[in-house]
């Protein structure tokens, strides 16, 4: 196989991914002070995050079309710019249908630049896509992690919380100038046939392990530190902090990921990083001691953070001649998971314990495990 090549577009692909995902990572770091302004419940707050992931939802249902209507940079740019307006939105909001409307905003067209990198950069590089997927996510992943420092770091400034999206917004128009000549991949042209029929029952498929892959992901986000407090026994601030091992996980199973895709299928790949969640969860789970949680912790994180590139790369690689499509469709996948994954997991620890409703996650692993032998078997035959 030829070596991986970095051109500009990708470079570019690469950065705009960082800056949406540190701007939708801002949301739950920055919803304290913005709740503390306005005199918010924590209900009311939660909506903000749940009109995010109604506008990825819609995004998704609708990118496709708008690609073809009106072309992949007009929402390419128009989505970077959009999401951009949506923060400023947020931002001067006085009253919670503003903030709301904000971050419904931001997650529309934020959502509408990120299915066309996903669609573009499957384009863009076709059998080593994989590749391009991981090493994408890799720098998402940790600008994501640096949002909520961020936030708190110019909380102590005149600026306030609203400094941390407007770095953000600086970030986006400073890529945008320096790369506003970059030729964007257009459509592949598409046969007849193809482009009135369904996507393939193996796209689905493996649809579907991306959205628990998502589900999963979100969850242990959302609840492990509640889960390190209130079971676990360690205190507040060193449960939050902790909950950066997570992420540092993460960012390393991504890492090696796209290095390990250079040679090796996706297809095994991803049951590989599934079946090491379901080894590593369940120290985390059930772990006697603080310090071996943290370690399961980690090791989780390394798998579940590395399930949404693997998958996704898997799905667009059966759906190679609809990136566009199918990259709309696991944004509303992902929108679901994070609109209904975190409820339920709160929902459950309500009516049991946060340990107990923890046992989703392992069900959610099962599964998507199942679902990437089965489609394995699919693209076999």
């Amino acid at each position: 196989m030829a070596p991986f090549r970095h051109d500009r577009f990708t470079w570019l692909a690469y950065l705009l991914l960082a800056y949406f995902a540190y701007m939708q990572a801002s949301l739950g770091p920055l919803m304290p002070f913005v709740r503390g302004e306005l005199g918010l419940s924590y209900t009311i707050g939660g909506l903000h995050l749940s009109a995010f992931a109604v506008g990825m939802i819609a995004a998704g249902m609708s990118a496709s079309r708008l690609a073809r209507r009106y072309g992949r940079r007009m929402l390419f740019w128009g989505g970077a710019a959009g999401m951009a307006s949506g923060a400023l939105i947020l931002m001067i909001g006085l009253h919670p249908l503003a903030t709301i409307g904000g971050a419904l905003v931001m997650g529309y067209l934020g959502t509408l630049l990120l299915v066309m990198i996903q669609a573009t950069l499957s384009d863009h590089h076709g059998g080593q896509r994989a590749t391009a997927l991981t090493e994408s996510n890799i720098l998402a992943m940790v600008c994501a992690g640096l949002s909520p420092l961020m936030v708190g770091l110019f909380q102590r400034t005149v600026l306030g919380w609203r400094g941390a999206l407007l770095a953000g917004i600086a970030a986006g128009v400073l890529i945008a100038l320096l790369n506003r000549g970059v030729a964007i991949p257009a459509i592949l042209p598409e046969p007849e046939q193809q482009r009135t029929g369904r996507l393939p029952r193996a796209f689905w498929a493996s649809w579907i392990v991306l959205l628990l892959s998502v589900a999963m992901e979100w969850s242990l986000v959302g609840w492990s530190a509640d889960f390190l407090r209130s079971v676990v026994g360690l205190d507040a601030a060193d449960a939050a902090a902790l909950v950066s091992v997570f992420f540092l996980g993460a960012v390393l199973g991504r890492t090696a990921n796209s290095r390990w895709t250079q040679r090796t299928s996706v297809r095994t790949l991803l049951p590989a990083m599934l079946a090491l969640v379901a080894v590593s969860f369940p120290i985390f789970w059930l772990a006697p001691n603080p310090v071996i949680a943290v370690v399961g912790l980690g090791i989780t994180g390394f798998g579940v953070g590395s399930l949404f590139p693997l998958g996704l790369s898997m799905a667009l690689t059966i759906a190679a001649d609809r990136a566009d499509a199918a990259s709309g469709w696991v944004s509303l996948g992902s929108g679901l998971a994070i609109l209904v994954a975190p409820f339920t997991l709160g929902w459950l620890a309500d009516a049991f314990d946060l340990g107990s409703a923890f046992t989703i996650v392992v069900l959610l692993n099962w599964t998507a495990l199942a679902i990437v032998l089965i489609v394995n078997r699919m693209i076999k035959a």
